[in-house]
């Protein structure tokens, strides 16, 4: 029996665990000011390093090991800006604008912190119009979807990230990739403290990434039958023909649409890549980005709002539960309470990722922090 047979996509998500492999467990203080000194090694100024630093750590509190995202990627952003594939001085070329919208081109600059300085702006916008959107053009990698979008919580606005990715899933009935991973963020405030819960809607437009992929492979495990389909286009709960082959998306047909309308809205028309063009060049990756956010103090006072989403939270968590659940999760809930534990106890690194820091530590002659 496989796991395809007795578990969907998003509960396996919800209840995988990695015993099997074990793991690292570092303070968060510590791993956050070594990140932040790798990433300031490189040609980046300071405060672009840190931007990138912090959203590496915010990922590895956050995601899941398999996940591929967090501080195992530090090696590959420093390499990135080492080996000058991508602009280490950070263009924020305003197009064009009006009181609401602006088109930024990134210029081939570090997507993470494009996104950061893009959300600022929306918020401004939506200060002076309620609603604020910018599209980024000529962008790179931008990280978890979820950062950029929390970036208007301490203004009292709801954040809105989309991007497109390189081409990784098929079009629903197709084999080829032609769509890419193409995730969302949504950042709603639940309060004005940072103790506040917020509801965080971050998810790529596939069942699963590759990251997961392979960390089963690496664990021997297999994988539900609704991930992927193989080179040839049968279904598999093989990871390894599932990353020689091309993702699924969610919903089946209707994650293919949502991943093309956000190709739209973000490749096609702020001038970017789409399609199989993304990532295609990895010195030039013409990633397409858009930010979105409302000013909620436009549209009714805040402490009502807030009264609303109270209600609205103890209605959804209020409703029976099924069979075999212990209890209704918001969206980001789950990861907001792995945030909080990491903090407490210590995030848990995979032994390869704990190695490739300590070898960048030493090659780039950054004191390493931990026995």
């Amino acid at each position: 029996m496989t796991l395809g047979d007795t578990m969907s996509a998003a509960e396996y998500h919800t209840h995988y665990t990695t015993e099997q492999i074990p793991l690292v467990r570092v303070p968060y203080g510590p791993l956050r000011e070594l990140i932040r000194q790798l990433m300031r090694r490189t040609p980046l100024s300071p405060e672009d390093a840190d931007i990138i630093a912090d959203a590496l750590v915010f990922s590895e509190l956050t995601n899941l090991q398999g996940q591929g995202q967090g501080s195992r990627r530090a090696p590959f952003y420093v390499q990135r800006a080492v080996q000058g594939q991508l602009n280490t001085r950070t263009q924020f070329e305003i197009v064009k604008e009006s009181p609401a919208l602006a088109l930024v081109d990134a210029h081939n600059g570090s997507g993470t912190v494009i996104a950061v300085r893009a959300m600022h702006l929306a918020v401004d916008k939506a200060r002076q119009c309620g609603v604020g959107a910018v599209m980024v053009r000529h962008s790179t990698h931008f990280g978890s979807a979820s950062i950029s979008a929390m970036q208007a919580l301490p203004h009292g606005c709801i954040g809105v990230s989309l991007t497109n990715a390189g081409p990784e899933m098929a079009p629903w009935g197709g084999i080829d990739p032609v769509l890419g991973t193409n995730p969302w963020g949504v950042a709603i405030p639940t309060g004005d403290s940072e103790d506040d819960m917020p509801i965080i809607l971050d998810m790529a437009i596939t069942m699963a990434g590759k990251g997961m992929m392979r960390w089963l492979l690496r664990d021997g495990r297999k994988m539900p039958a609704t991930w992927a389909i193989t080179r040839d286009g049968r279904a598999t709960d093989d990871p390894a023909e599932a990353l020689d082959g091309t993702l699924l998306p969610i919903g089946e047909y209707k994650g293919y649409g949502l991943s093309l309308i956000t190709d739209v809205l973000t490749g096609v028309l702020s001038g970017s890549g789409y399609g199989i063009v993304p990532f295609r060049d990895q010195a030039r990756q013409d990633v397409g980005h858009q930010f979105i956010a409302y000013d909620i103090g436009w549209f009714m006072d805040r402490t009502e709002f807030y009264r609303r989403m109270a209600d609205f939270i103890a209605m959804v968590k209020g409703s029976r539960v099924r069979p075999g659940f212990g209890e209704i999760l918001l969206p980001g809930e789950l990861e907001w309470r792995r945030m909080q534990e990491k903090k407490r106890n210590g995030v848990p690194l995979d032994p390869d990722a704990f190695d490739a820091l300590r070898k960048l530590s030493a090659e780039l002659g950054v004191p390493w922090p931990f026995a």
